[in-house]
């Protein structure tokens, strides 16, 4: 089968489930595992470089507004590929391009590909992606397989964590304006033994005012910007530390948001992990190697 991901936590959970040899192409974002990044790039960002946060939210808001997307496909060099299956989504117009914009293209495709769709909402859906994948691509055994592996890692969470006296969290994966995370954050929060003072599971991320998110009296803050590296959440953090210093929280963390949160695919249960440790670190004493990608922001 010849796959195109359009969509980076699609080719993670592709290679997760041994399809990386299927895989054809996939987006300039898709940098997961180090195998994807050898592969064609059929997209490319629309955004000039160098934008800051609120320059960034504009931005988008500008372009989604009038129906535009802030990437662009390949249409040529998709045709040219001529794949048996489209992985793509339609729940945020920000982290991909148009769903649309690749359903009518793929009915000029002389291979006929079938496009799916995936939008989570919450950790269960996510699993359900496993599943939906698995099926499509002839994969059963592997879906059952990878979400048998992280049910296990789920379990093994939220059993050490239970019981635990539950911190106050709150979870902004952007910061100007202020974001609080929805979707599956909240779901990763509870799992980890805290409470999300703020979001609500499987519901949009919204705005809220430093004011908002201070009344609601966090004792921890994870910055998370959605799809920045924990270097670059550092930085952010570090550039509002004085609106940060007015939430009146305990610890303040800025963590790698485009490898464990903002991508609902499985490395979401890394995330997990991460996060217990940070919320419960007696408990959970070490998350995955892989996973440590966490700093203290002073403030």
């Amino acid at each position: 089968m010849r796959i195109v991901s359009l969509v980076p936590h699609a080719t993670e959970l592709l290679f997760a489930l041994g399809l990386g040899d299927e895989v054809i192409a996939v987006t300039h974002e898709c940098d997961h595992p180090t195998r994807a990044l050898k592969l064609r790039h059929v997209t490319r960002d629309m955004l000039p470089q160098g934008l800051s946060a609120a320059e960034i939210d504009a931005a988008v808001r500008e372009r989604t507004l009038n129906g535009g997307s802030i990437y662009e496909l390949d249409e040529q060099a998709l045709r040219a590929l001529n794949p048996d299956l489209i992985v793509t989504q339609a729940l945020c117009p920000v982290c991909a391009v148009s769903h649309t914009e690749v359903v009518e293209l793929a009915k000029s495709i002389p291979s006929q590909p079938r496009v799916l769709a995936l939008d989570p909402k919450t950790l269960g859906e996510t699993l359900g992606d496993v599943r939906t994948v698995a099926q499509a691509t002839d994969s059963r055994d592997a879906g059952v397989e990878l979400i048998a592996r992280i049910a296990g890692r789920i379990d093994r969470v939220k059993l050490a964590v239970r019981g635990r006296r539950r911190p106050r969290v709150a979870a902004l994966e952007w910061l100007d304006p202020v974001f609080v995370a929805g979707h599956w954050t909240p779901q990763l929060i509870d799992f980890a033994g805290g409470e999300d003072v703020l979001g609500f599971a499987g519901e949009h991320s919204e705005v809220f005012t430093w004011e908002a998110v201070a009344a609601a009296e966090p004792e921890i803050v994870v910055v998370m910007p959605c799809g920045y590296d924990a270097s670059r959440a550092h930085e952010e953090a570090m550039t509002y530390a004085e609106q940060l210093a007015g939430l009146g929280a305990r610890q303040v963390v800025a963590v790698n948001a485009s490898a464990y949160f903002s991508r609902p695919g499985p490395r979401l249960v890394d995330g997990l992990e991460l996060l217990a440790h940070i919320l419960h670190p007696q408990a959970v004493e070490q998350a995955p190697e892989e996973a440590i990608a966490v700093e203290l922001v002073s403030v």
